[in-house]
């Protein structure tokens, strides 16, 4: 069965799926996107991702090319129509195409890009022994709360990460405080059992993930703190991990050439992976 997309109104193969070469998104990365995971059939976190869209193209002054009821019946649509069980759903929308010209054309109708493909949520390979991040200079703008397809200092570190044979770069501001991962929020759980992430700002994006597991660690009892933390106290954790829409809570097990705690994944972040995996799923688990 081809694959499919879904193109300004239209289900197209994939292949063969293609916009404007004046549109904004192209020329400016003027647009936004979101990623949103379809785990057993279900679409995760819907209403965070949903929400999170709104606002992001609020901030950039940025039109829907429909509405959010319309939205959510094309994503099932071309979940069903690419038969994706596990997987994600990518959708982008740009400010459209337009006479190239920085400032904010009028009247033009928004471009809107959504795919669906398959994907294994859960390798064991890392999900049982934990991945290694490197750390990296943060040399991104400072509206990083907007989910923009500008992504090009996040794709220079996921290739630096690739070279070091890591799975992961964690951003470093100038102050010495990790800000986030280039495509997941950071973690660490302290030797006191604290878990430990950065505040919602401009200076992260704040992930859906993130806000998920946030609450479940509240319904769990566990004691968390939202503040930076430097590369050197990440190093000192007991537990470190990433969250993304992916990867859900990830075991970190090494930094740079640093073996966190005793090198497997943690008890905190097995307990809570499983009860992310239990919401994502609707399906409730004991274990969580």
């Amino acid at each position: 069965m081809p694959r499919l997309a879904y193109v300004n109104g239209a289900y197209v193969p994939h292949d063969k799926g293609a916009v404007h070469i004046e549109d904004r998104g192209f020329q400016f990365a003027d647009g936004v996107y979101e990623v949103i995971t379809v785990e057993q059939g279900r679409l995760v976190d819907e209403e965070g991702h949903l929400t999170r869209l709104a606002r992001s193209l609020a901030e950039l002054e940025m039109d829907w090319p429909m509405t959010a009821r319309s939205l959510r019946i094309v994503m099932r649509e071309l979940i069903r129509r690419n038969r994706v069980r596990d997987g994600i759903v990518y959708l982008q929308i740009t400010r459209g195409s337009a006479p190239r010209d920085f400032a904010y054309p009028a009247g033009v109708t928004p471009t809107i890009v959504m795919t669906a493909r398959r994907m294994n949520l859960h390798p064991p390979e890392r999900t049982e022994r934990g991945v290694s991040v490197i750390t990296i200079p943060d040399i991104r703008w400072k509206r990083r709360d907007i989910k923009s397809v500008a992504l090009l200092p996040q794709a220079m570190g996921k290739q630096k990460a690739r070279t070091a044979g890591a799975f992961e770069a964690w951003q470093v501001d100038d102050d010495g405080f990790i800000t986030e991962g280039c495509s997941s929020n950071a973690w660490i759980v302290t030797k006191d059992g604290v878990l430990v992430t950065r505040p919602a700002s401009n200076l992260i994006l704040n992930g859906i993930t993130r806000q998920s597991l946030l609450r479940i660690a509240g319904e769990l009892g566990l004691s968390y703190e939202e503040r930076p933390f430097t590369t050197e106290e990440a190093y000192e954790a007991k537990e470190a991990f990433i969250s993304s829409a992916t990867t859900y809570a990830m075991p970190v097990t090494q930094i740079n050439d640093r073996v966190v705690g005793n090198g497997r994944p943690g008890d905190l972040v097995t307990r809570l992976r499983a009860a992310y995996r239990s919401y994502a799923t609707g399906v409730p688990r004991h274990a969580a």
